[in-house]
């Protein structure tokens, strides 16, 4: 006998069943009593930020039974909870997202600001952010180089130019050899980079398959992220088996996590199972975590091989995980996401995930609790399609649009797009503003603050040097 629906998808069930029963033939006015003001989210990052300027804006995921008349964004320097009373713009009505361009604003002072939507019963308000403005007539200015790869795709060894890519997908920094290392896709090997760019090939066979030993005789199926934990040793996601790798300093690989089934099962040993892993991120006590794609959930898997589900909705008994994806924030299991891709944890455990089939970065606290940093899948250009992350030791998050663009949100939440355009492909180097990457899928950064990119369809591994001046 099958169960009844529970959890979120009983939920959202229930919720279109109340939409599709409000829209029959009979229709009855709405009292204006019972209409509320708007609930409103406000986008958690500023852009385009200078001395004067700034811009933000908002969603308004409720319009509580009235029309919206009114949305934007309202700001003061003094009053921390600004109001419609208050500076403010007026936009475009515009339910599904809303983009304000604030001018006027004065060099070197903190601002409070939040989004605003008005209905008949008055002005609704999402929650505020905090931005200073620039002092000075600073500039962000980047360079891009091409730093290993010739565009030319292949599989040889060798510095810098000479050497040879095929489709490198993820980049990870290890910082206890200073070395860089590539998820080289298509050619299922592993690579690394040294900061001079010598690159060299970890995995020693190529082949497609799976097998534990030696570098010399381990096989891997699609491996598709890497990254390290505090003594240097490296976990893969091992994407064509479902299971999750481990690969001592010594050069030894086993299986951490997994049966090699395509599924949904938490547990340790043999009876675990992943649906596509993607994006992998290890905290200070050893935990990994995992962006189980299919299953559009994070994983978290203890030092000891416990597998746990960390964040994401779980579909109800005797329904399919891979039906659970959608895009909500809350806590633990009451939250949704859609195909999550990398990952990225900051020096104070809080985890980034690459909501890619949301166009949404999320923060995962070390409780679990998820909130949306930036994009939503209403605004899907904020921060476009999101495949790969990177923190440095500031709290800066480097983000790799798969469209073409790499962008930073700087620990005052402040969103720069540091080089390429979006959905333009091409591959020129020079001034960020005018360099063009062809699908970007990996981003990392050393620990002198360079930039690194898989740049998946030029074969090379690209590099951009940041500067504020």
């Amino acid at each position: 006998m099958r169960k009844p629906l529970t959890g979120p998808i009983f939920l959202a069930i229930s919720l279109l069943s109340l939409i599709i029963a409000g829209t029959g033939c009979t229709k009855t006015p709405t009292s204006v009593s019972s209409i509320a003001a708007p609930m409103v989210v406000t986008l958690n990052v500023i852009s385009s930020l200078t001395q004067t300027t700034a811009q933000s804006g908002g969603i308004v995921t409720n319009a509580n039974g009235g029309e919206i008349t009114a949305n934007g964004v309202c700001w003061s320097s003094t009053n921390q909870t600004p109001t419609t009373a208050d500076s403010k713009t007026t936009d475009t009505v515009n339910v599904n997202g809303f983009t304000s361009r604030i001018t006027g604003l004065t060099p070197g002072t903190t601002y409070y600001l939040r989004a605003y939507a008005t209905n008949s019963s008055g002005p609704g308000y999402g929650a505020v952010i905090k931005f200073t403005t620039s002092t000075t007539v600073a500039s962000l200015t980047t360079t891009v180089s091409t730093f290993a790869g010739n565009a030319n795709y292949g599989f040889l060894d060798g510095a810098a130019a000479s050497a040879l890519f095929s489709g490198p997908q993820a980049l990870a920094f290890n910082p206890v050899d200073g070395n860089i290392y590539i998820i080289d896709a298509l050619n299922n090997s592993i690579r690394t980079m040294t900061t001079a760019g010598f690159v060299s090939t970890l995995t020693k066979n190529s082949t497609l398959g799976y097998a534990d030993g030696t570098l010399l005789t381990a096989l891997f199926n699609g491996p598709r992220s890497i990254a390290f934990d505090a003594q240097g040793n490296a976990y893969v996601a091992d994407f064509g088996t479902n299971i999750i790798r481990k690969i001592t300093t010594a050069g030894v690989v086993s299986t951490f996590a997994g049966n090699g089934t395509r599924g949904y099962a938490d547990g340790s040993g043999s009876i675990v199972e992943f649906n596509n892993p993607r994006g992998l991120a290890v905290d200070a006590q050893g935990n990994v975590y995992v962006s189980d794609s299919g299953n559009h959930l994070i994983r978290k898997i203890t030092p000891a091989g416990v597998v746990s589900t960390f964040v994401g909705a779980v579909a109800a008994t005797g329904y399919s995980q891979t039906l659970a994806k959608g895009y909500y924030d809350g806590t633990g299991t009451l939250c949704a996401f859609n195909s999550p891709s990398g990952l990225a944890i900051d020096a104070q455990g809080n985890i980034y995930v690459a909501d890619q089939g949301n166009s949404a970065i999320r923060m995962v606290t070390p409780a679990g609790v998820v909130t949306t940093l930036a994009g939503t899948p209403v605004q899907k250009n904020v921060v476009g399609s999101v495949t790969s992350l990177a923190v440095d030791a500031q709290g800066n998050l480097y983000i790799a649009d798969e469209s073409g663009r790499i962008l930073e949100i700087t620990a005052a939440k402040v969103l720069y797009t540091l080089a390429g355009s979006i959905n333009t492909a091409g591959f020129i180097d020079g001034p960020g503003s005018t360099a063009l990457f062809s699908t970007p899928m990996g981003v990392t950064v050393d620990t002198k603050g360079n930039v690194y990119v898989g740049d998946f369809n030029n074969n090379c591994i690209r590099k951009i040097v940041v500067k504020f001046q």
